[in-house]
């Protein structure tokens, strides 16, 4: 359908844009008001592709930010080990990266 029609205006289509726009900066919020703008429009019977479009890169960029989340943990993981193995000081290792354990 269209955006508009006889029957009125889409009531979520100011809130996809918003749920669009939210998805790149908070993209948890975003998810959720692009959710609350796409069933608002399915319930009056319209489109909402900005909504949709937020659903999407907000769940991607979730995906990203649990990948980052995770790969840095297991970074500082990797190091808190060779500081446990190496013990407190400077350290040069074999590939010439040097560590600082406290």
């Amino acid at each position: 359908m269209s955006e508009t029609t006889a029957t009125g205006v889409n009531p979520g289509k100011t809130l996809g844009i918003v749920g669009l726009v939210l998805a790149f900066v908070a993209n948890i919020v975003g998810l959720i008001v692009s959710i609350v703008a796409l069933r608002k429009s399915k319930k009056a019977g319209f489109k909402n592709t900005p909504a949709v479009a937020g659903i999407v890169i907000s769940i991607i960029s979730i995906i990203g930010a649990v990948a980052l989340i995770i790969g840095l943990s297991a970074g500082a993981a990797a190091l808190v080990g060779q500081c446990a193995e190496y013990g407190p000081g400077v350290h040069e290792l074999d590939n010439g990266v040097t560590i600082t354990c406290s």
